[in-house]
């Protein structure tokens, strides 16, 4: 049995369902091939780091009729589940749940709108679990790309209010998210910041970490942006 699951969040790449904060620049027809170029590089990385770490890897799906589409085009190892529940909040809260249920003693929950997250930042935030209940790699924006569960947070989130019962998607979910974890009794720490590409600005700060000369391990997001001159 794996350590723990690594799961992957995940939307059906339609247009004008994903990345429409980036419309303008893009057309929807060319933020659902960027999202597409993005999930492929967070699904490749991600299947390496599960392999390293010893998780199973674990595709997210929303809607879950996109299940089986998806699931085709995930690397070899990738293991599809419907999303369910009302929002962002809800979802995590079941995923975790189902990890719990599965026997695992811990999870790492990201999403695919963070392609520079590297393999190296999920070790990290696995290794913090040494220490702490719940790990997060703060956004630029006040939110996180991901966030890892030992078995102390697994085992809180069967209950209710879970460590995901708040408003999710805000400018204050990573304090809201320590906030609660406060109150549920979990210790959580940060780890190595990430950023989501969401929008323009977003587009010029890849740019400059790849012109600092980073490698970044999203050589299909990088291709299409630089391929179109945003």
């Amino acid at each position: 049995m794996k350590r723990g699951w690594l799961v992957v969040f995940a939307k059906s790449p339609q247009p004008g369902s994903v990345k429409t904060r980036l419309c303008p620049p893009f057309t929807p027809d060319e933020a659902a091939d960027l999202y597409r170029c993005m999930l492929a590089d967070v699904l490749d990385e991600s299947a390496r780091a599960a392999v390293a770490l010893d998780l199973e890897a674990i595709l997210a799906v929303d809607p879950p009729a996109a299940r089986a589409a998806l699931a085709a085009e995930a690397p070899r190892g990738f293991r599809a589940l419907a999303q369910g529940g009302a929002d962002l909040g809800a979802r995590m809260t079941r995923v975790a749940r189902e990890t719990a249920a599965a026997g695992a003693r811990l999870a790492v929950l990201r999403g695919s709108d963070s392609p520079a997250l590297a393999s190296s930042t999920i070790r990290e935030a696995v290794e913090a679990l040494v220490a702490a209940d719940v790990a997060l790699s703060p956004d630029r924006d006040g939110g996180y790309g991901l966030v890892a569960l030992g078995p102390r947070a697994l085992f809180a989130g069967l209950g209710r209010p879970s460590l995901f019962s708040h408003p999710m998607s805000t400018p204050t979910v990573l304090s809201d998210t320590r906030a609660q974890a406060a109150r549920l009794g979990l210790r959580s720490c940060t780890i190595t910041p990430g950023f989501d590409i969401d929008r323009a600005e977003d587009l010029r700060w890849l740019a400059e970490r790849r012109h600092e000369s980073e490698t970044l391990p999203c050589p299909r997001t990088l291709a299409f942006v630089e391929a179109r001159g945003r």
